[in-house]
């Protein structure tokens, strides 16, 4: 068995390269897809492939629409969602991607610090686990796999 990991949450350091080097170091056959995680190609899509926009909103929402897309597809062949908030950045995408795995009913593993229990708790609510640290996501994802 081998599962499709979506790792959801902010692009501003290497978290996911942290979740990524520990499955490898357990050897879980895991593949990991997420958001484009290049900035600046993410906020340029739109006008690389539908060409220049007339002002920066329609420049926003032409690449929005394409990384919307991205994500639908790659969160529905997801077997699993980790969505990661933490306290450093602003987490609405972090956010819509979670709600967007409860609502196809994936498997949604929440990773936040306790200070964040208060206005996370709903969304925490509709996760199947919440935890603190990355380290602790790749342990429950390792449990999965033990006979």
């Amino acid at each position: 068995m081998e599962l499709i990991v979506y790792l959801a949450g902010q692009i501003h350091d290497d978290w996911r390269e942290e979740i990524k080097s520990q499955a490898r170091e357990r050897e879980l056959p895991i593949t990991f897809v997420g958001p484009m995680e290049d900035h600046d190609r993410s906020d340029n899509i739109g006008e690389e492939i539908l060409g220049k926009q007339p002002n920066a909103v329609l420049k926003d929402e032409a690449a929005s629409s394409i990384n919307n897309l991205r994500t639908d597809i790659l969160i529905k062949k997801a077997d699993v969602v980790i969505a990661l908030f933490g306290e450093k950045y602003k987490q609405w995408n972090t956010a819509m991607d979670a709600a967007r795995a409860t609502a196809l009913q994936k498997p949604l593993i929440l990773i936040r610090p306790e200070s964040l229990h208060h206005p996370l708790k709903e969304l925490s609510n509709h996760a199947s686990l919440v935890v603190e640290t990355p380290e602790q996501a790749v342990r429950a994802l390792s449990y999965i796999f033990e006979s």
